[in-house]
């Protein structure tokens, strides 16, 4: 009885035992539920709330409107046009092919392919390969496509099927006009080169987005967590370009380009020397940024002779290459030797720093010995003795500026070197500016100074070399170049308005008027670069032909030539600036002068005018009068009075025709109204004039019957002028009194 009792007891005791551990474990588990669930509704509440949010929130981006691109005079450049993405769920397209007996798959396949123009393939692909809800089919639709496309749904009855969505894409109305300045933009919109890239944070703005909940099926939800944040639309910039003269700059290099056989491309600026906006920039030939991934003709014949199959990495890697050289903005981008037209910058030396005068007296045998080396000048004759260094500067003889080198020295003309800017970037707001690429101090020995002096033996790019002329043209300041001349806000508020940004006076106003006469006097004159005359206006300029050193022939020769020609006008007060280089011209005659020069005249003939600089050319406008049926004294009388030249043919005593007719317009003193008093023959042969001296052309010219307009320089200025074109067709039959118009080029300067 006893041990029962005790036995009982102690069962007691260990069921209790084992009840106060139960309860106790469940206490310390409730415990641990308390604290974790204090923990999860309080301590990290507020992440584990992020978490369930991300989970079940999406967002849709509203992408902001990229910013205007503008010319100077408020003409539009670069756009942002509507455009539509057209997507597929290719999930319910699935579906629906099991819930009907219709093949949706091929259906839209064959439908979207053909408005699209995509291979029918690939968009089956697309939609038989993915079980997705969305699967764009083609991401930038225009709007007649678009509205194809929404026709296409609603014949079908595929709304649940087929979507699309609005969003912008970048158009340059004008095409290729100013492209390597201007750009383009990628497949998301952002700028990869020009002023695209340059000002993308400008341009772009800020995307914002819509959110909003979802359930398990991607479907929206109402709820509490939907919002929309704006997007904020990018600035608009207004730039210094002038399309007008713009347009003309490029027309010049495309004519060059062909005309000279251009094998590594023509490049050409137009600067305004008292501000430094650019008015106008290009290299030949220019692509379209829409479609800037299409090569041009010459690189296409270059890509098909390299016989790599299609597809292939070499292929592949040609064809980027290629691409690369098309998007380069020569201008800026690229260095090269600026040859002869640098002689400038070594008179403003020589003058500033009074070691020279222009009155000096200087003699050239064909050479100079400098450092045990002959180093040559152009003329290999040499340009005889006792001349001064104006006349040195206009004839760019060799000699005359290694002499004047050698008073300036070493560190003095390197110290001018950079002061015209040469060893720092200019600061032009483009991508990829290059540098400069000269001589240290410490190893500018005699023969490296020599050749310096006439632009050989370094390079420079062509907007740094530009900058530095346009401070000799604008009376010795140094201004940066620019091409932004406002920032806009999409109210039309203005943000930003450029100011002309002056970094030093490198030369007095004394010295660059002085050496801007000189270079004028060369134009007009007898200096080598008469090819850049333009009647009426006072054009100094500078042609230069440099050797190319780092490519060479079998024997170790420099072979190829770099062309240029620099310019500006009027030369008396703060115009513009011109620069054009052709480099590698393979035609014959490769001397800045032929394949440069005259181009800038025609150049400046057109853009002078339109920017509202006057002539001071005599004009001659006069409208010539009916004299048919007058009598040959009344109407040589009135002929006369105008001070219109004529000629009467015949011994009659009544005009019978006349040529030109009524009422045309006189534009020049050679020209003469011819009046037939008789029936003979009012027609005249078109002679050959090409080639032939400029006078002897001219009197064979009028001896023909016609009247002559002079393009170019006058011939009586110096010998060695050529007839390089003429406006009518040699052999074709002409009114007698027809204007011919003859180009005149001097082909007596190889620089």
């Amino acid at each position: 009885m006893g041990k029962t009792v005790i036995e009982g007891r102690g069962t007691l005791v260990t069921t209790r035992r084992r009840i106060y551990a139960i309860a106790l474990a469940f206490a310390l588990f409730a415990s641990y539920l308390v604290c974790n669930l204090f923990k999860l509704q309080y301590i990290n509440y507020d992440y584990y709330k992020n978490k369930v949010y991300d989970q079940i929130t999406t967002t849709s981006a509203l992408k902001a409107q990229r910013g205007n691109i503008y010319d100077a005079n408020m003409n539009l450049l670069a756009t942002s046009a509507t455009v539509w993405r057209v997507f597929v769920s290719s999930r319910d397209i699935k579906l629906a092919e099991k819930a009907s007996d219709v093949k949706y798959t091929e259906l839209i396949a064959k439908g979207l392919s053909e408005i699209l123009r995509l291979s029918y393939d690939t968009v089956y692909k697309k939609i038989k390969e993915s079980n997705v809800l969305d699967i764009t089919v083609k991401k930038a639709v225009d709007e007649e496509d678009y509205e194809r496309v929404l026709a296409f749904i609603k014949e079908n009855q595929l709304e649940r099927l087929i979507f699309t969505e609005a969003s912008t894409s970048r158009y340059y109305p004008e095409g290729s006009l100013a492209a390597h300045a201007l750009g383009f933009t990628g497949s998301d919109n952002q700028g990869l080169y020009g002023l695209e890239y340059y000002y993308n944070d400008t341009l772009s703005g800020k995307d914002g987005y819509y959110l909003y909940a979802k359930d398990a099926n991607g479907n929206a939800l109402l709820t509490e967590y939907s919002a929309i944040i704006p997007a904020e639309d990018g600035a608009s910039i207004v730039t210094t370009i002038d399309s007008y003269v713009q347009s003309e700059l490029e027309s010049q290099l495309e004519t060059i380009r062909i005309a000279h056989e251009v094998n590594n491309r023509v490049t050409g600026v137009v600067m305004d020397t008292k501000t430094g906006a650019i008015l106008a920039m290009a290299t030949s030939s220019p692509f379209d940024p829409n479609s800037p991934y299409e090569l041009d003709s010459l690189s296409k014949a270059k890509l098909e002779a390299s016989g790599y199959p299609e597809g292939s990495e070499e292929y592949t890697a040609l064809k980027k290459e290629l691409l690369s050289v098309i998007w380069s903005n020569k201008a800026v981008s690229e260095t090269y030797e600026p040859g002869s037209t640098f002689k400038i910058v070594t008179v403003s030396m020589a003058l500033n720093s009074g070691v020279a005068d222009l009155n000096d007296k200087f003699s050239c045998v064909g050479f100079y010995e400098v450092g045990g080396w002959h180093i040559k000048c152009h003329k290999i004759t040499g340009h005889g003795s006792g001349f001064s260094l104006a006349y040195g500067l206009q004839m760019s003889c060799n000699p005359t500026m290694m002499q004047i080198a050698e008073r300036i020295g070493a560190k003095s003309f390197y110290e001018y070197f950079e002061a015209f800017g040469y060893m720092m970037k200019t600061g032009i707001d483009l991508p990829s500016e290059a540098s400069s690429i000269f001589h240290k101090l410490e190893n500018i020995g005699s023969t490296e100074l020599a050749t310096a002096s006439f632009g050989q033996r370094f390079k420079v790019s062509v907007i740094a070399h530009l900058t530095a002329i346009a401070a000799v043209a604008n009376g010795g300041r140094l201004v940066t170049p620019y091409l932004v001349d406002k920032i806009i806000s999409p109210s039309k508020t203005v943000l930003y308005e450029h100011e002309t940004e002056v970094k030093g006076q490198v030369i007095s106003e004394e010295v660059a008027s002085a050496i801007a006469d000189v270079l004028e006097k060369g134009v007009s004159g007898d200096g080598g670069a008469k090819n850049a005359y333009v009647d009426g206006y006072k054009i100094a300029a500078k042609t230069g032909t440099s050797q190319k050193f780092d490519i060479l022939d079998a024997n170790g020769n420099s072979y190829l030539r770099i062309a240029s020609t620099v310019a500006f006008a009027p030369s008396d007060e703060c115009g513009i600036a011109v620069i054009i280089v052709v480099d590698e011209p393979m035609c014959a005659v490769k001397y800045g002068s032929v394949v440069a020069a005259p181009y800038i005249s025609n150049l400046m003939t057109t853009v002078l005018p339109y920017l509202g600089y006057k002539s001071n050319a005599p004009t001659l406008n006069v409208s010539v009068g009916n004299y048919v049926g007058m009598s040959v004294v009344a109407s040589v009388s009135e002929l006369e009075e105008k001070g219109i030249k004529y000629e009467v043919v015949g011994d009659g005593e009544v005009v019978l025709s006349q040529t030109p007719g009524a009422s045309d317009k006189i534009t020049s003193s050679l020209s003469t109204v011819i009046l037939y008093t008789v029936k003979s023959s009012e027609y005249a042969e078109v002679p050959s004039l090409v080639g032939l001296d400029a006078a002897e052309a001219m009197k064979l010219a009028v001896n023909s019957g016609l009247n002559v307009h002079i393009r170019g320089n006058s011939p009586e200025n110096s010998a060695g002028s050529r007839v390089s074109a003429q406006s009518l067709t040699a052999g074709s039959v002409v009114r007698r009194g027809t204007v011919i118009e003859l180009t005149i080029l001097y082909y007596d300067s190889e620089e």
